[in-house]
C-alpha cells in the first residue's frame, strides 16, 4: 500500500516537474498577415522599399506595397486611412498632427547637387538661397563659367522643397521659372543631363551621376549631418491614425525600430536613430 502511494507521490510530481518546464518555454512568435499600404514622401522611399522586402520575407503572408507620392500625400493619406501608415520628410505642421501619431525612424540629409562638369564646388547658404530666389543668375557670379544658371526645384506638397526651402532661407520665394520635378529620382536625372543646372535631393539618392556640392566649406555626408558641422537635414517620420491602425502596420513600424531594421537604414543611405 505504502509504495503504491509513494509511487502515484513520484509519478505526480513528475508530471508537475515536465508540465513546470513546458510552460517556461519561449511561446513561438504570432504570425504577421494582411495587407500595408504605405504612401508619402519620396525621400524615405529606398528604406522603406528595402525594409518592406525584407519584412514580407520575415512574413510571407504579409502584401507590402508603398508610393512615392510626396510627404504632404502622405500626411493626408494617414489621416484619411487611405494609407495604413504615411511617411514625410519634413517636421508636420500643427494643424497636420490632428489624429496622427508620429514615429521617426531615421535622419536624413539634403544635398545640392551640380553636374559632373560644373566646377562650382561650394556655395554659401546665402548664395543658394539667392540662386533659388532668381538674385544670381549666372555661374560666373559664384566663380562658375559664364553660363546661366538653370535651377531646378521640387513640387508643391514636397517635404524635401519645405525643408529646404526653410533651411536655407527661400520659403515662398523660389524664382518664378524655376524648373519643378516630382521625386528625387527627377531631381537628379535632370541635373544629370544638364551642365549649367542646380538642384536638391535627399542623400539616399546621391550617385556617380551628379555632384554633390559643400555648403558653406561643409561636405555634405552622413558623417557631417551626425556631428551637426552640416545643418541641411531633416528627419525621417512614419505617421498613424492609432485608431485606425492594423496589427500588420504596427508588426512593421516596430521591426524599422529594431536593430535590423536601423541596419537597413544605414544601408540605404540614412541615418540611424539607434
Amino acid at each position: 500500500m505504502f509504495k503504491n502511494v509513494l509511487l502515484s507521490l513520484v509519478v505526480g510530481a513528475a508530471v508537475l516537474t515536465l508540465a513546470g518546464c513546458g510552460s517556461s518555454e519561449t511561446p513561438a512568435a504570432t504570425a504577421v498577415s494582411g495587407e500595408i499600404n504605405g504612401g508619402g514622401s519620396t525621400s524615405v522611399q529606398k528604406v522603406i522599399d528595402a525594409a518592406g522586402s525584407e519584412f514580407t520575407a520575415l512574413n510571407p503572408d504579409v502584401k507590402f506595397t508603398y508610393s512615392g507620392t510626396g510627404s504632404s500625400d502622405g500626411i493626408k493619406g494617414a489621416t484619411a486611412g487611405t494609407y495604413s501608415f504615411g511617411c514625410a520628410s519634413r517636421d508636420l505642421k500643427a494643424e497636420e498632427k490632428a489624429s496622427l501619431t508620429e514615429l521617426i525612424f531615421a535622419y536624413d540629409g539634403i544635398a545640392f547637387i551640380v553636374n559632373p562638369a560644373n566646377k562650382v564646388t561650394d556655395l554659401t547658404k546665402e548664395q543658394l538661397a539667392k540662386i533659388y530666389m532668381g538674385e544670381i543668375t549666372n555661374w560666373s557670379e559664384v566663380g562658375g563659367a559664364d553660363a546661366p544658371i538653370v535651377v531646378v526645384s521640387r513640387e508643391d506638397g514636397s517635404g524635401t522643397r519645405s525643408a529646404t526651402e526653410e533651411l536655407v532661407g527661400f520659403a515662398e520665394k523660389l524664382k518664378p521659372d524655376a524648373t519643378i520635378k516630382e521625386g528625387n529620382g527627377n531631381v537628379q536625372t535632370t541635373v544629370a543631363g544638364n551642365a549649367n543646372s542646380i538642384g536638391y535631393v535627399s542623400l539616399t539618392f546621391v550617385d556617380k551621376t551628379v555632384t554633390p556640392i559643400s555648403v558653406g566649406g561643409v561636405k555634405a555626408s552622413v558623417e557631417n549631418v551626425l556631428n551637426k558641422t552640416y545643418t541641411l537635414s531633416r528627419p525621417f517620420i512614419a505617421m498613424y491614425d492609432a485608431t485606425k491602425v492594423d496589427d500588420a502596420t504596427m508588426a512593421f513600424l516596430d521591426f524599422i525600430m529594431t536593430p535590423d531594421g536601423q541596419k537597413i537604414v544605414t544601408e540605404e543611405g540614412g541615418i540611424t536613430i539607434l
